[in-house]
């Protein structure tokens, strides 16, 4: 009875124990079994993601290089024309280094067509510098040569003799008819600043400052300062791709004495300013200008030697061929077809 009995309470005890141990695994189990489908459910709200591979990286190229050419009515250069006021053709080469994206170097050439009392064949531009960006502002620093090759001089005041080495009197001096003259050689060059800061997409103001130790190669120093301001229409202003803008320029001119070779004259410094407007349309550029000074006609034959000055009554201190006077220097209006490129933008 004794063994009977000891049986039985063993497994009253086992079946206590398995109770408790059922009690607690259960419940666990459970727990578990719904933590996975609430994470079944959740997984299926989610979409699917889909693996792609990553793009390719763009190595960074720092050089480019911009290029254009354009044809022009009139050459005008800081009020004065440089063509008689007839059509001159341009173009220029410009290679650029890009350190980041805000710090750029290049050089450069250009060539303009011109009419000039020396008979030079045509100005030859050759500049360098450093443009540095800081946000919306823009600045440019260099250093900007011009080139006259090919000048000349009239022999004994005869309108369309050549003369050889001494025939003028100088072997570097033109003497026209007029009595006007000039220095085979007018080349110089200027150190410049620029800046130009962009409010927006649509508007965009700026100073320049040039600086020369002699203007033309005169002896005269000359300091050229301007302001200028773009304003740029929204890209659907106009349709089928075409852009417009209206640009202007207020500047001064300031100069000072010249050298021997033109009797130490004080030139007068002079006002010049320009509005237009302009179309673009891909790489091209029609530019529609009005220019003008404030300079009168003999003083303006006297700081340009026309050869075309003709009598008018304009006597002043300087004129070189007094009661001469030129047109070289009035109002004009400019029309201005160009193309321009970089290679990293428009040759892909």
């Amino acid at each position: 009875m004794d063994r009977i009995r000891g049986a039985r309470a063993f497994e009253r005890l086992a079946d206590f124990k398995k109770g408790v141990v059922m009690k607690l695994i259960f419940p666990a189990a459970a727990a578990v079994i719904a933590g996975l489908a609430v994470q079944t459910a959740a997984a299926a709200d989610l979409p699917a993601t889909v693996y792609t591979k990553a793009p390719p990286v763009v190595a960074f190229d720092p050089w480019d290089i911009a290029f254009g050419a354009g044809v022009m009515s009139d050459y005008v250069f800081r009020g004065i024309t440089q063509s008689n006021h007839k059509p001159s053709v341009t173009a220029y080469f410009e290679p650029r280094y890009n350190f980041t994206k805000d710090l750029q170097i290049y050089v450069g050439t250009s060539f303009e067509s011109i009419s000039f009392p020396n008979r030079a064949a045509a100005e030859v531009d050759i500049y360098g510098g450093i443009r540095p960006t800081f946000g919306a502002l823009a600045l440019d620093f260099g250093v900007w040569g011009y080139l006259y090759p090919g000048g000349t001089c009239v022999g004994n005041g005869i309108p369309g003799s050549i003369g050889v080495a001494g025939s003028c009197g100088f072997d570097s001096q033109i003497v026209l008819a007029n009595g006007n003259f000039l220095k085979k050689d007018v080349s110089f060059y200027e150190v410049y600043g620029k800046a130009t800061y962009t409010f927006n997409d649509s508007f965009a103001m700026g100073g320049n400052v040039f600086y020369t130790p002699s203007f033309l190669n005169s002896g005269a120093d000359g300091t050229y300062a301007s302001v200028t301001a773009k304003v740029t229409a929204p890209g659907t202003f106009l349709p089928n791709g075409v852009g417009a803008y209206v640009s202007g320029e207020f500047g001064r001119q300031w100069l000072g004495v010249s050298d021997s070779f033109y009797g130490n004259t004080n030139y007068r410094d002079y006002n010049t300013w320009n509005v237009g407007i302009g179309f673009t349309y891909k790489v091209f550029t029609l530019d529609l200008r009005y220019s003008d000074t404030d300079l009168n006609k003999g003083d303006c034959n006297a700081f340009t030697s026309d050869y075309t000055a003709s009598r008018t009554g304009y006597v002043t201190s300087i004129n070189a061929a007094p009661g001469f006077g030129s047109t070289w220097c009035g109002a004009a209006f400019i029309a201005k077809l160009s193309a321009d490129l970089t290679l990293m933008s428009n040759i892909k």
